[in-house]
């Protein structure tokens, strides 16, 4: 099986939304209907970008939510606040890995976390994989964060950070990715916070 990885682009919108519409979620997943769009908007723009646009009586995930979802993701990739990388097997986007410039968060996200951290430390957050369940177990998120190592260090940063979950057993809501795949490539577990560790690579 030959992965294929690309970095998200405009080009490349449909691709991302074919993946998340059509085969993320597929296991029936908690977190249908989801497109990665928290990490980038404060609490303030997640209630004035998604909720206040919501018709009366919304819920999580029917039409009209997906609709402004769907539009913000437009933006958010226009604009590069959104980036990533998305994985292919034979022409099809199977996977996702969300990574961007640790500046380019909020100092607070919508879902709560704290990543920004000025420019000029030029440290790379990675914050969610996604990966079709039927490619899962294949090395597609191994692939995904190689390419995010190998592309930040050729711009630059010094160093990339994980935030995955611990649990003794496979925990369904574990988009963050596990210990051990940020171990097989080599990060190093710096500190530990609420449930989370973070692992840390430097670059150079």
């Amino acid at each position: 099986m030959e992965i294929i990885i690309k970095p998200l682009t405009a080009e490349l919108t449909a691709d991302y939304f074919d993946f998340l519409d059509n085969r993320a979620f597929t296991d029936n997943s908690p977190w249908g209907g989801c497109y990665c769009t928290g990490w980038q908007m404060t609490k303030e723009e997640e209630k004035t970008q998604l909720f206040d646009q919501m018709e009366e009586g919304f819920t999580y995930g029917d039409e009209n939510f997906i609709r402004v979802l769907r539009e913000i993701v437009i933006r958010q990739i226009e604009s590069k606040a959104l980036r990533g990388y998305l994985a292919y097997v034979d022409g099809v986007s199977i996977g996702w890995c969300n990574a961007n410039d640790k500046a380019s968060f909020p100092a607070e996200s919508a879902n709560g976390f704290q990543l920004y951290a000025p420019a000029e430390k030029r440290e790379k957050a990675v914050v969610c994989f996604e990966i079709a369940p039927e490619y899962r177990g294949k090395g597609v998120a191994t692939a995904l964060l190689n390419r995010v190592v190998t592309d930040a260090k050729a711009e630059g940063y010094v160093a990339v950070e994980g935030f995955p979950q611990v649990h003794k057993e496979r925990f369904k809501w574990d988009y963050t990715g596990p210990v051990r795949l940020y171990e097989k490539v080599r990060f190093t577990a710096i500190t530990k916070q609420d449930g989370n560790v973070i692992m840390r690579k430097e670059l150079e």
